[in-house]
């Protein structure tokens, strides 16, 4: 080749390198390798490396393990005999049983003490009031087995004397729970505990027996007090700040508590600690003769991340919601000087996922004012860059956490971070970047302070340009950028996105808002069947199905496209008695010219392969019963209205948290489930609840007793449901939502997507569409007995 020919292409090369900008290629995605993940629970995580494990211990004598931290190894779910951690826990911990009067273990805390043993401070608490005890054990391994030492603090003795002499007083004295252990840099050992009741307290300790010194009753309170929603303290130590900072949590654990992590920070272990804009946290507490008063402590704390949703809206890459949390929270923190990071451990629920929660690891750093501040996608190995203007320039969806304490979920907006240095879009400001990759975010008269970071976005599937700050207040905002499109290719995108259901049965939600403020216009050619706002008024018994023509016009700008679907509302059919699996050896349906057929046995989530259903005497012949491991999925389709019953014979053999007996979903988000044993909100009452765009909770004040039979029904009519048990009304409200839309809704017994399966017996199982029973004839049925 002469030289002139390879001149020639060597100065093309070199001009395609200059055209191609660096944020596109900072954007394209093809730079990382989509990160694994192997999930496991653990309940209030308290982290400990040792060598090169990273393990989490916490509530219900759960743990795990990982080393790269993303993929989990489960070492124990929950207390029973055999557990590896404490193999004989009843007879081991029998003291914290008794005093507590409990049969489960809380948040577990473990540290290495310079005899080189791994010492684990347990606590069981009664729940429903702070009567608790505090205790140590011990082992040469960190996976156990850990023999007791013995108990050491104990909490809630009404009408006795408390450890620091006075009668004990819930208002002010604490609940012995939530340990964790640490040193601070002069060598001395603490334990900082507390939820609720009279707040957050430190002691210190004797590093040589890992018992408390002698002398100090409850130790110097913290923070907290009242009843005020206030637990889970974590204090670490940050020797780039000289900072002692003290993690809680406030609000309720469960998906509708609001459960979010703040952040105080102290020059001394013992206090006292600040927040933000100065505030004492040790006068921090709930108002004086109430129980659980959010409104008093929430302007207080640095509020890290609560409740949120990274919205995947029409258009944008991947599928489903996006991602975010419900009610993230007990948080530990690990500094890894191998790596120079600073890690966040904390469980976690998920949006419309109900109470099934994970393990999450988030990296955090320090921004120029001194405070933490979190990432906003989980840790996939990344580390602070520098990053140059020109990359940051984009689309982000925003993210402020607020201060609020509340089940809301915040879900994002769109903003521009403009060349010019202004934020535009739904929140608008300025904006600048300071040094490698700090930020600078003056929004509403507040500046936040934080950092850009190139994370993994799990839903686009791609690496993205992210920003994390704190405001003085104490508010947390993150962004996670966009793909540039143009408008045309947006449109585009919502065009390809925009999909409906074939067949439409019920009222629809016709999306009218696409990726980037794209609108969505609908009209129909049937208006009085299937309206351009979505209302279905299907034909009459014995008429023919229609064929509606619904079209969408879709625009940003002077982009626009219009898309057509061409759907059938069919007529009404007959309701009545669609199933009845009377479960008598068999899952097969026995209503006379049945529409649908039998039942398959699944493993132990509804998509899961496998499992076994045996068969033992019920109410009326056997009845089928469930180990543990295992459920029925049911045809699809047998509800296909806002209008229905169900009833079936329940005798459950344990009752554990979220555990369905009869689950139904259109979709992953849109589902109800009965519960035999319910959330800690609801008192763990049996109740039926549902996910939707809202959450339903219906609670009947009752809880089924175990190893009895006991007749449930359910009906809906047009939003308003009543639960009934043994024959007896325990619940009825208004607006529960339309769940069968569509024809493909599907059916479970003993399993769901997410939570531990049922064990015992289910009998004679009954669904009718179209009819919502009378009492009279829900009584009926309950006297089969």
């Amino acid at each position: 080749m002469k030289r002139t020919t390879m001149y020639r292409l060597f100065i093309g090369f070199l001009l395609l390198a200059i055209m191609i900008p660096t944020a596109s290629l900072a954007q394209s995605g093809d730079q990382k390798e989509a990160p694994s993940f192997t999930e496991a629970s653990v309940h209030d995580p308290s982290v400990i490396k040792v060598e090169d494990t990273f393990y989490v211990f916490g509530s219900h004598l759960a743990a795990a393990k990982t080393e790269d931290l993303r993929n989990w190894t489960q070492i124990a779910t929950h207390v029973h005999e055999g557990n590896p951690l404490i193999p004989n826990v009843f007879e081991e911990l029998a003291e914290a049983f008794e005093w507590a009067n409990s049969n489960t273990l809380w948040a577990a805390d473990v540290i290495q003490l310079e005899d080189g043993r791994f010492y684990m401070y347990y606590n069981a608490c009664q729940g429903d009031a702070p009567r608790s005890a505090l205790g140590v054990a011990v082992a040469d391994d960190i996976e156990g087995p850990y023999e007791n030492l013995g108990v050491f603090l104990k909490s809630g003795m009404w009408g006795e004397e408390s450890p620091d002499g006075t009668i004990y007083d819930a208002n002010v004295h604490p609940n012995a729970i939530d340990p964790h252990v640490f040193f601070d840099e002069e060598g001395k050992l603490w334990m900082v505990y507390g939820s609720y009741s009279g707040g957050i307290f430190i002691l210190e300790m004797d590093p040589d027996t890992g018992f408390p010194l002698p002398g100090q009753g409850y130790g110097t309170h913290l923070m907290g007090g009242n009843h005020s929603r206030i637990e889970a303290p974590y204090i670490h130590y940050d020797k780039e700040t000289e900072y002692y900072y003290l993690y809680v949590t406030f609000g309720g654990l469960d998906s509708t508590g609001g459960y979010n992590m703040r952040v105080a920070r102290s020059k001394q272990p013992d206090g006292p600690y600040v927040d933000g804009e100065g505030h004492l946290m040790s006068e921090v507490r709930g108002a004086p003769g109430t129980l659980f008063d959010d409104a008093s402590i929430e302007p207080y704390g640095v509020k890290q991340m609560g409740n949120f949703l990274f919205k995947r809206e029409l258009g944008e890459r991947g599928t489903g919601s996006g991602t975010g949390y419900v009610s993230p929270g007990h948080n530990s923190v690990y500094y890894d000087d191998e790596v120079d990071k600073i890690f966040l451990f904390f469980h976690t629920r998920f949006p419309e996922r109900g109470e099934a929660h994970e393990i999450r690891v988030h990296q955090m750093f320090m921004n120029r004012k001194g405070w933490p501040v979190i990432a906003p996608y989980r840790y996939t190995g990344e580390s602070l860059e520098k990053v140059k203007a020109k990359e940051v320039i984009g689309d982000y969806q925003w993210i402020n956490h607020g201060k609020e304490i509340s089940a809301e979920i915040k879900e994002s907006v769109t903003v521009r971070l403009e060349k010019n240095h202004k934020v535009l879009g739904d929140v608008t400001g300025k904006w600048k970047k300071v040094g490698d990759y700090h930020v600078e975010l003056q929004i509403d008269g507040e500046t936040y302070y934080g950092v850009f970071l190139r994370q993994w976005d799990p839903v686009a599937e791609r690496e993205v340009m992210t920003f994390t700050a704190l405001s003085e207040e104490g508010i947390a905002i993150w962004g996670s950028q966009l793909e540039e499109k143009t408008d045309n290719e947006i449109v585009d995108a919502v065009y390809d996105d925009l999909t409906l259901e074939g067949t439409i049965i019920s009222d629809v939600e016709l999306p009218t808002r696409g990726m980037r403020q794209t609108t969505i216009a609908w009209s129909s050619s049937h208006e009085e069947v299937l309206s351009s706002s979505g209302k279905v008024n299907r034909p009459e018994i014995g008429e023919d199905d229609v064929v509606v023509s619904l079209t969408a016009t879709i625009s940003k700008g002077s982009a626009e496209r219009i898309k057509t679907f061409e759907l059938v509302v069919p007529g009404q059919t007959e309701g009545g008695l669609v199933a009845h699996y009377p479960l008598n050896g068999t899952l097969e349906n026995a209503v006379d010219d049945a529409r649908f057929g039998s039942g398959t046995v699944t493993g132990n989530r509804i998509d899961n392969p496998g499992g076994t259903i045996a068969f033992e005497q019920g109410i009326d012949g056997e009845a089928a019963v469930f180990d543990g491991t295992t459920g029925i999925r049911l045809p699809n389709g047998l509800i296909s209205r806002n209008t229905y019953t169900v009833s079936f014979w329940l005798n459950p053999e344990q009752l554990t948290e979220f555990t369905t007996a009869f689950f139904a979903a259109r979709s992953e988000h849109h589902w109800l489930s009965f519960v035999p044993r319910g959330h800690s909100g609801m008192n763990h009452d049996t109740m039926l609840w549902a996910g939707s765009a809202q959450w339903y909770d219906a609670g009947t004040g009752v809880k089924l007793p175990v190893g009895e039979w006991s007749h449930v029904a359910f009906s809906v009519d047009n939003g308003e449901i009543v639960i009934y048990l043994n024959g007896e009304e325990r619940f009825r409200g208004e607006n529960f939502p339309n769940l069968f839309t569509t024809p493909n809704a599907y059916f479970a017994l003993g399993v769901n997507h997410w939570d531990a399966p049922f064990q015992g017996m289910i009998d004679e199982l009954r669904i009718y569409d179209g009819v919502a029973l009378t009492r009279e004839e829900i009584v009926h049925l309950a006297k089969q007995k």
